[in-house]
């Protein structure tokens, strides 16, 4: 069993105002195959978070850890991140002019696994993923998300997990944008892809919709920086009823 560690986790970043702290101290502890959910108001720090754990290095680390089986992963290059089992499903992926998908998830699976994946088992692989989350096989032809619809967008950040199996998937907003038909979907691939490798799974999101179709262990609420609370999927269902008012109000 893998385990993801994040202990006592501060993060600034630069502003026009200057530099501000974003993360206040964040506890947080995955273990493989759960699933655990982080909701909360915008600007409370959950992409930060995402994105401190991938490695972007707009995010100053100024305390604190963050462990992959016990190795601190900061001290890591966001490479050496992703083959060590780390998977980020970015909320605004970017447009990569010139890539095609079939090279681009080649590429990737190289550079993860260390050795080029045999062809023909690859191809049929990469089909069969394809056909699970409704993709038309010319998608593969097309740039890197030059065009795409949101839907096409996130339905590619899903087709990489399933394709890459890491041990920790982050997820950053991948319900954003998505109608109820592709939410439905990819949602769906989430949890094939975590079924069949067992990785430890961190969603965030700012609304239960997606939490209908993948079923959270654990609920964390992220307000100013912080965990402000910690349940179980009741407190999904409370925070749908109430908002985060008294969170924010606190």
């Amino acid at each position: 069993m893998a385990t993801l560690e994040i202990k006592n986790l501060h993060v600034t970043v630069e502003t026009d105002q200057g530099t501000k702290e974003i993360l206040k101290g964040v506890d947080l502890v995955i273990r493989s195959n759960e699933s655990h959910a982080i909701m909360g108001p915008n600007g409370s720090g959950k992409s930060t978070l995402a994105y401190t754990i991938a490695g972007h290095p707009k995010y100053l680390v100024t305390e604190g850890e963050i462990l992959l089986d016990g190795e601190n992963i900061l001290e890591m290059s966001v490479d050496e991140r992703a083959r060590a089992g780390v998977f980020l499903a970015m909320q605004y992926p970017v447009e990569i002019p010139g890539v095609s998908v079939s090279n681009f998830l080649r590429t990737a699976k190289t550079a993860i696994e260390g050795e080029a994946p045999s062809l023909r088992g690859w191809i049929k692989e990469v089909k069969g993923a394809m056909e699970n989350l409704r993709m038309d096989a010319s998608f593969t032809e097309r740039n890197v998300n030059e065009g795409f619809s949101g839907g096409e967008k996130k339905r590619h950040e899903i087709l990489q997990l399933e394709l890459l199996k890491p041990k920790f998937a982050v997820l950053d907003e991948t319900d954003s944008g998505l109608d109820v038909d592709a939410l439905k979907v990819v949602s769906e691939g989430v949890n094939r892809a975590k079924d069949a490798n067992g990785f430890g799974l961190l969603l965030i999101t700012h609304y239960t919709r997606i939490l209908n179709y993948i079923k959270p262990d654990f609920v964390h609420v992220f307000v100013n920086g912080k965990i402000a609370e910690e349940g179980g999927p009741e407190l999904a269902e409370r925070l749908e009823a109430e908002g985060y008012d008294r969170y924010v109000r606190a």
